[in-house]
């Protein structure tokens, strides 16, 4: 008999000022966060309930109303548009657009999602280049996927490159980066 505790991660990224920084760096652009509220994907305090310590776990078998709820389907049709939306209105604020954009390392959670949210974004679909994915070596790390997607895919990149980095999830909550290559 095993149980499920579904939870989110932190993550966490060392920023350091402009001076401090070796020539070759990443310059932060912009910053963008949106909450949408939503009951399509949820945790109804299971976690809590199961570690308050007043009394055993119910052993009887999992509780549908107790752990983590997901309406996958409206999940990923009230996303998909949500965040794509929330990308092209933080790029317009910095005076950017899709074309300028050379990588977007985006949420691994679901291919489809990104791939949707990739041409949404650039105006064509996105070769594994310009939108890579980590799914197949990591799986779904959560928020930490897109930076992990960052870490491992942008040595390659130019001084003067431009991309973005954009984790999203429960709740609806999304979070932007704007960054250009410099040195």
């Amino acid at each position: 008999d095993s149980h499920f505790i579904f939870g989110d991660v932190a993550t966490a990224i060392l920023v350091e000022a402009k001076d401090l920084a070796p020539a070759q760096h990443w310059e932060i652009l912009g910053t963008r966060l949106k909450t949408q509220f939503s009951n399509n994907i949820r945790n109804n305090f299971g976690f809590l309930n199961r570690a308050d310590g007043n009394g055993p776990v119910d052993q009887s078998g999992p509780r549908n109303d107790k752990l983590f709820v997901q309406e996958g389907r409206k999940v990923f049709k009230e996303v998909v548009p949500m965040v794509g939306q929330m990308i092209l209105e933080h790029a317009e604020s910095l005076g950017l657009s899709g074309s300028d954009l050379r990588r977007l390392w985006l949420h691994q959670a679901n291919t489809g999602m990104n791939r949707l949210i990739a041409q949404k974004v650039l105006g064509h679909e996105a070769v594994e280049d310009e939108s890579p994915t980590v799914l197949d070596t990591y799986a779904n790390t959560s928020s930490a996927g897109s930076i992990i997607a960052f870490h491992k895919h942008n040595q390659d990149l130019k001084a003067g490159d431009l991309g973005l980095i954009c984790s999203f999830g429960a709740g609806y909550s999304a979070g932007s980066v704007f960054v250009r290559k410099v040195g």
